[in-house]
């Protein structure tokens, strides 16, 4: 389950107020290099590249741009365009630079156009899904009048700047900027970036919508197609201020990290549901938040990867990594998911927060006919901290009528009637370390005073909420409640005995020794990945076997990870990534007691998921 939040947020006292809405502090553009006896989880992970390799600040940017007799500045969404062009220019004006700029904005079709291109891929207005696009970025331009632009005379140099321009023919070289997804989101809150095509901002759960379906989707396969033609990357997170590094350092950082082992910057939201593990217990989160729900632990889509450069921080997106070589990344299961990453961690807090909405996710067929997702939302439970007391709401009681079920929902959505849940939904006790099975189409919800790892299928955004126990979000309105969705997908079979035997993972033993065990916690037949989790009390010896690994110290202080002749740490509750490509790796126990590291892998057999 991840539920996204689209509500704004306090504006953090340290951006402008119209430029950025988050509890949560940007990413700092420079940040010293923690020590390696430091602990604690850490918000900020860096991937070091060593001295020299990534320049900060725009006056930098322009002095090499001035160089040029012309460029162009091209990037995704959520760049402040106006701000950078400012920026530049102020730079130049120090040096008696004369540039002459050129807008590719300026060639975008009508906004009408635009708006009748998208709309087919919007669903209603009130509607929280769309179905991804099959759009192309040229497709909202005049494109021959955008390639009929010429270079400007009488200047040092001229600049084409904005969201497209590298649609033009020129051979120069090309400056790509880049904005993190949720610093995306955190400008559509306050409203300070429109959609691909708009004039104007929406509110910012349209703005979602259209960029999950159709801006991301588009820009995505325009980055991919013009990699080769960048010579510089640029980071814009920051307001004033840039941080850059030439394309082929940046190449040589995602080619050495497919071969080791990496971990993304993760970022937290609050929630209607949140609770207060994280916030009690990780460093460096704002306390004044009112809780935090999730935490984006690895949902690619959204995350990037920081490398690091005496201290310069510069931040990328995963889907880089992807490019460069999903082959080393995914080894033996790349053809089928090609550049798109299959598993995703994340965090769903209620610790002293409440219990999520009553749900569930979309069968394969389905989700690929309503909103063209490629594989569907096939998820877990797993119960990295608990009180005593909590429960996972999971599968049906023996008997379910799903017709009363669904009278007593709907009474519920129009009368804002409470709903004895229990009476239709089965409640389990949780334990640390338990793994709850949520295959497609299961009801389910996690209760209160829980903390969560959630190992899924990597969509992240299609659930159909049935219940919410008559809660506001933090906005004070009524949550979106999806009836006739879920009740498209729910697997009214589920119920009674088969739920403990079929939908709560009974572990196994795989291999004993000494001092280790590794056990087989068994995932539904329908989950394309399975988990292991491996225990030891000093050292453990693990192999890809030409899959990648995505695991987490779930018990313990901190590991070390050696792999590839390199050695790095891993504390407890961080997510970390080891390509296929790595081969052969070592976890060794920094704690007194014996860790556990929970590892997830796609499955050998999946043909039978998908065909």
């Amino acid at each position: 389950m991840l539920e996204i939040s689209t509500q704004p947020a306090a504006t953090n006292e340290r951006v402008k107020p119209l430029a950025r809405k988050s509890t949560q502090a940007v990413m700092p553009s420079h940040l010293p290099r923690k020590t390696a006896n430091e602990d604690g989880y850490n918000i900020y992970p860096v991937h070091s590249l060593g001295s020299g390799k990534i320049k900060s600040g725009y006056a930098s940017l322009a002095a090499w741009i001035a160089s040029q007799p012309a460029v162009i500045i091209d990037g995704f969404s959520g760049v402040l365009w106006d701000e950078v062009q400012r920026c530049l220019e102020e730079a130049f004006e120090k040096e008696g630079v004369k540039a002459g700029w050129m807008k590719a904005a300026d060639y975008l079709k009508d906004e009408k156009d635009v708006l009748d291109l998208v709309e087919p891929f919007l669903g209603e207005r009130d509607a929280v899904w769309g179905t991804r696009t099959t759009l192309e970025l040229k497709d909202f331009f005049r494109v021959d009048s955008l390639k009929a632009v010429q270079e400007i005379e009488g200047v040092h140099c001229t600049i084409l700047i904005g969201t497209g321009a590298s649609l033009v023919d020129w051979d120069v070289p090309v400056i790509y900027l880049d904005v993190p997804k949720n610093e995306i989101q955190y400008r559509m809150r306050a409203g300070s970036i429109t959609n691909l095509g708009r004039r104007t901002a929406d509110e910012s759960a349209q703005m979602y919508k259209q960029a999950y379906f159709v801006d991301w989707v588009v820009l995505n396969k325009y980055k991919a197609s013009i990699q080769k033609r960048i010579t510089i990357q640029g980071d814009v997170q920051w307001e004033g201020d840039i941080n850059w590094m030439f394309r082929k350092d940046l190449e040589d950082g995602l080619r050495h990290l497919s071969t080791t082992v990496l971990r993304v910057r993760p970022w937290f939201e609050p929630g209607a549901w949140g609770g207060q593990w994280m916030k009690e217990r990780i460093e460096g989160l704002n306390k004044e938040a009112v809780n935090y729900a999730w935490s984006f632990e690895l949902i690619v889509p959204e995350n990037g990867i920081v490398f690091e450069s005496d201290g310069y921080l510069l931040e990328v997106p995963f889907d880089l990594l992807m490019l460069e070589d999903n082959q080393k990344i995914l080894g033996k299961h790349a053809a089928f998911f090609r550049n798109e990453f299959p598993i995703r961690f994340d965090f769903l807090d209620t610790w002293e927060g409440g219990n999520l909405s009553i749900q569930c996710h979309p069968s394969l067929g389905y989700i690929r006919k309503h909103f063209g997702e490629h594989i569907t939302q096939d998820e877990t439970y797993y119960i990295l901290d608990c009180k005593p007391g909590a429960q996972v709401y999971l599968g049906f009681q023996e008997g379910i009528n799903p017709d009363e079920f669904r009278k007593e929902l709907e009474i519920s959505k129009a009368e804002k009637k409470p709903v004895e849940m229990e009476t239709f939904v089965q409640a389990h006790t949780a334990q640390k370390h338990d793994l709850f099975l949520i295959p497609n189409g299961t009801v389910h919800s996690a209760g209160a005073n829980n903390l969560v790892l959630e190992i899924s299928a990597t969509p992240y955004i299609f659930t159909f909420k049935m219940y919410d126990w008559l809660r506001m979000d933090l906005n004070g309105q009524p949550r979106a409640i999806n009836i006739e969705h879920a009740f498209n997908n729910l697997r009214f079979e589920r119920q009674g005995k088969r739920v403990a035997e079929e939908l709560i993972s009974h572990p196994q033993l795989l291999e004993q020794a000494a001092d280790c065990d590794i056990w087989h916690l068994p995932t539904h037949a329908e989950h394309l990945y399975d988990v292991h989790r491996l225990e030891f009390d000093k050292i453990i010896d693990v192999d890809t076997a030409e899959s990648c690994h995505v695991l987490m110290l779930v018990e313990g202080v901190s590991v070390l990870v050696e792999v590839g002749g390199e050695t790095h740490r891993f504390q407890y509750a961080e997510t970390f990534v080891i390509p296929a490509a790595a081969g052969r790796y070592r976890l060794i126990n920094e704690g007194p007691a014996r860790a556990k590291v929970v590892k997830a892998f796609i499955k050998d057999a999946i043909d039978h998921i998908f065909f």
